[in-house]
């Protein structure tokens, strides 16, 4: 298990010294950063003195070097539309974009394992085909889409939720049921696919010749066994559900990591761009590679893959 979790720690590492490189060039990908950071309005001479005070004059392998040891110090840098450290915006916005996320990955799970496991037990029943209807409208509405008609229909029409911000619980209800209806459809698939393969194997064939009860057989033997592939799914839609909110916290008006990156795209505010692109990729590593050791934790089998 020690070695198992030490190849993990270092293909995370890597990946991370990789994102951090992206990162970092996302900074000049656009052109030169001085002269996006001076405006259109913005002189030759403007460019050069913010060339000069940002240290963009400098080789681009000691500005990543000076940057990645100043991030890794907790200094992302200086927000250049509010002149203030960018940590400071980020901690302010962070908490929101968690709750959001963490909430409808709960939800999500909450509803799409059950869904999946009933719809496993009565292939082509009407479970399954509510199922199916579920995952294919899941992945065909757009989310702008689906945000928009339900703050038309329970914010405006029947008054029930708000339809913007997040001052109260109730802010949370309509992007939270949006966010992670997209996250339904997969998670209820795999599990789906994974308690269909279980049931059809021979120790759950002798299991149920024993005489075991079903529900017995169902969640002490099939659950545990399919729900392996769901663990590495979960940590990556967690990932996409907190890293793909920005259009959800536009179209609720959150003030959130999500509408501060586009926010931030809009006033070229490229060190607060980096740091919501720096951060959000770490904890997508992180959530996979935790998932990678519950799974081996799960199954002692997957401690001897590479």
């Amino acid at each position: 298990m020690f070695t198992f979790i030490s190849r993990r720690l270092l293909v995370a590492f890597c990946v991370c010294l990789t994102v951090s490189a992206l990162s970092f060039a996302l900074m000049f990908l656009s052109g030169d950063p001085a002269i996006a950071i001076a405006g259109a309005g913005g002189r030759a001479e403007d460019a050069e003195a913010i060339r000069v005070a940002y240290g963009f004059d400098r080789p681009i392998i000691v500005q990543y070097f000076d940057w990645i040891s100043s991030a890794v110090a907790g200094d992302l840098g200086q927000s250049i539309y509010f002149n203030v450290p960018v940590t400071e915006i980020i901690s302010n916005r962070v908490g929101v974009t968690l709750r959001l996320g963490f909430i409808s990955f709960i939800v999500a799970v909450v509803i799409a394992v059950p869904l999946g496991i009933a719809a496993a037990l009565r292939p082509n029943g009407w479970i399954d085909r509510v199922a199916l209807v579920i995952a294919v409208s899941g992945q065909a509405i757009p989310s702008f889409w689906l945000g928009l008609m339900a703050i038309v229909v329970f914010g405006v029409w029947y008054g029930w939720v708000p339809i913007s911000g997040a001052e109260t619980w109730q802010g949370y209800i309509l992007p939270v049921i949006v966010l992670s209806y997209y996250a339904i459809p997969e998670l209820m698939r795999i599990t789906r696919s994974g308690m269909i393969d279980v049931l059809a194997t021979d120790y759950i064939r002798a299991a149920r010749a024993k005489g075991l009860p079903m529900h017995v057989v169902i969640w002490r033997h099939a659950v545990r066994n399919a729900v392996l592939p769901l663990v590495s799914l979960a940590a990556v839609q967690l990932g996409q559900l907190l890293s793909g909110s920005i259009v959800i916290e536009s179209v609720f008006a959150l003030n959130g990591l999500g509408r501060l990156a586009w926010e931030s795209l809009l006033r070229s505010d490229l060190p607060v761009v980096q740091a919501i692109i720096l951060i959000l990729s770490l904890l997508y590593v992180l959530l996979t590679m935790l998932a990678d050791i519950l799974n081996a934790v799960l199954d002692p089998r997957l401690r001897g893959a590479s």
